[in-house]
């Protein structure tokens, strides 16, 4: 989902997610590599990565609301799942507006009280499939309270200066990598893709693929 899309309903972007992870990825079927500038894009300037030296970080940079987002999100699960042990996987929620803030903290609220596991996929089926309206404080907090959590806890978690600061983090990565659209993905600071360079989120994940590949061959 491009930012100038967001005016769009949501309804007709999960027709079109749906369909976008379907498409074939032929270059890389027919043993043609990706090429940097019209498959994926080279940073010009390498943006700060948290892993540990000899691993490589992958990002999956994402919007709640987003339903290409919700779409890809079963795929980049089972990814993540099967990535080598040298990939630190993290995901980064995007920021394009101010209102985007209040999901940035929702995410890293369930993060520090350890419950993204459980509740992350959660929030997308609220939103998505139950259309529960999850854009403001107040209504993020009352859902987590219906997903079981302690008002209290997740309200101070929810407003606490460690959440807050990741959020502003995370908007400063996602500038650093130049992230225009969502799904997208980053890749140990130094490429990005999405699926609109990839021409679905299935090839961008067989792109991220082949970029870690060459990136244990250089050392």
């Amino acid at each position: 989902m491009k930012r100038r899309q967001f005016s769009l309903s949501a309804a007709s972007f999960g027709t079109v997610s749906a369909l976008g992870l379907a498409i074939a990825s032929p270059a890389l079927a027919q043993g043609k590599p990706p090429k940097e500038g019209s498959d994926y894009i080279a940073l010009e300037k390498r943006a700060a990565t948290d892993a540990p030296a000899g691993k490589f970080e992958v990002i999956e940079f994402f919007w709640y609301n987003c339903p290409h987002c919700f779409a890809f999100e079963p795929a980049f699960e089972t990814w993540k799942k099967n990535a080598p042990k040298d990939v630190v996987v993290r995901r980064v929620p995007v920021s394009f507006r101010d209102d985007f803030l209040p999901q940035q903290k929702l995410y890293y609220a369930l993060e520090a009280l350890g419950k993204t596991e459980e509740l992350h996929p959660k929030v997308f089926r609220a939103i998505h499939a139950d259309r529960v309206p999850l854009g403001t404080d107040a209504q993020i907090i009352e859902w987590a309270v219906k997903q079981g959590l302690d008002k209290k806890k997740f309200t101070d978690t929810f407003n606490s200066f460690a959440v807050v600061t990741q959020a502003r983090r995370a908007s400063q990565l996602q500038d650093a990598y130049k992230i225009e659209g969502v799904p997208a993905i980053g890749i140990a600071g130094r490429y990005y893709v999405d699926g609109t360079l990839a021409g679905s989120m299935d090839r961008a994940l067989q792109i991220t693929d082949y970029l870690l590949a060459g990136l244990r061959k250089s050392g």
